[in-house]
This record gives C-alpha cells, structure tokens and sequence, in this order.
C-alpha cells in the first residue's frame, strides 16, 4: 500500500518552487526541450493539491531519448522506465527533494496538449477550479490508500472538464502560451 492520498489548500510557494526546478532544466536540456511547463493542480493559482510539482518537458521525439535522459538522470531524477503510459516519458524527484513529477511528452501530441489546456481552462475558469478541487477532496476521501482508484474516481470529472476546455479553446483560439521555462 502506498502513502495515504492528501488533498492539501493551495500554497503560494509551488510556482516558486517550479521556478527553481524550470532554468535548471532548461539549462539540462538546452534545445532538446521545445517547451518545459509547470502543469497539474499545483500550477493553477487558488486550487487544492496533492503537494506534487508535476513539470511537462515537450520535445520533438520520444526517440531516441538519448536528448534528455542522460540530462534528467544527470540531475539526479529518477528514470521510471516501467510507467505504463507509453505516451511519455516519467522521471521522479531526486532522492530528498520535493516530490515532483517529470512528464515528457511529444511536442504538439494529444498527451502534451490534454495537461496544457486543461491548466488554461482552469486558470481563466475559477468555479471549474473550485469543482475540480470538491471533487478530488471527495475521491481522496473514498479512496485514501488506494490510488488507482482515486485516478479512476475523478477521470468522469476531469473528462468532464476537458470537454468545456476545448468548447473554450474552439471558441477562443486558444493556443499554449510561451514556455514557463
């Protein structure tokens, strides 16, 4: 069993700790990485959060990963080769750091575009935010230690979301802006 699912209120100090972890990075990786974006419920301003940096590296190519491999593994993350999603690549933080989460995903693919809208859309749509957190806090609660199942339980909710993010992005023209790193 792994650690319990906690739902904590919003703390200023994540995009602080994203801006560290951003320029480093990006001096890693140099131009291997088309964009590298702080995504996930730590990113949006005012919304409950498992406490995890999650940062999206987008790059050309999955393959070969030579490109960033050796630079993330370099800086000490931890390559997580058994990830199932084949969509991207997962590293995890170095050992004593604050949990974070590295996804990199193929530039312009579905996987990269999916987390950057929905960001967006909850940035500029505060009520979705506020829903979106009463949601996690309820999964959390029904499904404290087991995390399969909390992922499951809010999948309705974040489709849910995804769907009013690209009525917004077709009625806006929405289009990700600059790279936070």
């Amino acid at each position: 069993m792994g650690e319990p699912i906690e739902i904590v209120p919003y703390d200023p100090a994540w995009p602080a700790m994203f801006a560290r972890r951003g320029p480093a990075l990006r001096a890693a990786l140099g131009d291997a990485a088309a964009r590298i974006d702080h995504i996930g419920s730590t990113s949006v301003p005012g919304l409950a959060a498992k406490p995890v940096i999650d940062i999206q590296i987008s790059v050309a190519s999955l393959e070969p990963a030579d490109a960033f491999l050796s630079p993330l593994t370099g800086r000490g993350f931890i390559y997580r080769a058994d990830n199932p999603e084949r969509t991207k690549r997962y590293f995890r933080e170095p050992p004593g750091q604050h949990r974070t989460h590295v996804h990199v995903r193929q530039l312009g693919s579905f996987s990269q575009q999916f987390p950057l809208l929905f960001r967006d859309y909850l940035r500029c749509h505060p009520a979705a935010a506020t829903e979106y957190a009463a949601a996690k806090r309820h999964c959390a609660a029904r499904f404290r230690s087991d995390r399969p199942g909390y992922v499951q339980a809010k999948d309705a909710f974040v489709w849910d979301i995804i769907r009013r993010a690209d009525a917004w992005a077709q009625h806006t023209g929405w289009t990700p802006q600059a790279s936070d790193a």
